[in-house]
C-alpha cells in the first residue's frame, strides 16, 4: 500500500478547527450597511437606501456561522433594517396627505361688485 493512501487509519488524525474560525471579526460592509440604514431612517433619502439592501444582503450571504461566537448579532437585523429604511423612505409617496395646506381657505369665490 502506498504511503500516502488517504483510506490509511494509521495517517487518521483528529479535526481541529483553526483558530481564526472561534474569532468573531467585524465586517465592515455590514456595518456601513447599518449606518446607511440609519442616515435613511433620518433623512429619508430614497437614494441611499438601495446600495444600503445591497450591503444588508451581502452581509446576509457572507455569513459565517463558525466564526461567531455565542450570542453573537446576526446579519438578519442588519437586512432587516436596510429593509424597513427602504419602506420608510418610499412609505411618504403611497401616503395621502389628508391635511390641508396651511394657506388654503375654505371656500375661496372671485370679488364680485355690484352698480
Amino acid at each position: 500500500m502506498p504511503q500516502d493512501d488517504p483510506r490509511d487509519a494509521s495517517l487518521a488524525v483528529k479535526f481541529s478547527p483553526p483558530q481564526t474560525w472561534t474569532a468573531e471579526s467585524v465586517d465592515g460592509l455590514a456595518t456601513s450597511g447599518m449606518f446607511l440604514a440609519g442616515i435613511i431612517m433620518v433623512t429619508r433619502n430614497r437614494i441611499l437606501a438601495w446600495p444600503s439592501l445591497i450591503l444588508g444582503v451581502n452581509s446576509w450571504i457572507n455569513q459565517h456561522p463558525l466564526r461567531t461566537k455565542e450570542g453573537g448579532t446576526p446579519p438578519v437585523g442588519n437586512l432587516a433594517l436596510a429593509f424597513f429604511a427602504l419602506i420608510a423612505s418610499y412609505l411618504p409617496l403611497f401616503l395621502k396627505a389628508t391635511a390641508e395646506p396651511a394657506g388654503a381657505t375654505e371656500t375661496q369665490t372671485p370679488l364680485s361688485f355690484s352698480t
